[in-house]
């Protein structure tokens, strides 16, 4: 499972750089200056949860246990809940996509609660 969450952390940060190059070349002066925001905090939140990724990847070898896997698969179902939303919404997608960003969210804040669980109850 670390070699999984490597690997897709890595990836969501390669489409997180990729996509904030596009928000601020390509999309600047083609879409409202509001929804160039929503794209770009798409692309940072995506980039935070790469990072979360890559550091699930390492719990599960430091504290081995369900806690990193869970907290990994939270932020990989709140990526694409939370910023394919935004991304799609900021370029024009269906008004509805805005109801789909929270639970995105709620899923980032699922996979950090995991996290903040595993250390505290981890032996050192």
């Amino acid at each position: 499972m670390d070699r999984l969450f490597t690997l897709a952390g890595a990836l969501s940060a390669l489409i997180a750089v990729a996509a904030g190059a596009f928000g601020a070349h390509g999309l600047k002066g083609r879409i409202s200056s509001e929804m160039l925001q929503v794209f770009e905090t798409a692309a940072r939140y995506q980039m935070y949860h790469a990072l979360g990724l890559l550091a699930c990847a390492w719990l599960a070898t430091r504290w081995p246990g369900p806690l990193a896997h869970v907290a990994g698969w939270a932020f990989i179902v709140g990526t694409l809940l939370f910023s394919a939303s935004l991304y799609l919404l900021a370029l024009g997608g269906p008004r509805w996509l805005g109801a789909i960003t929270p639970l995105g969210g709620l899923a980032f804040i699922t996979g950090w609660a995991c996290i903040v669980w595993l250390a505290w109850g981890a032996k050192a």
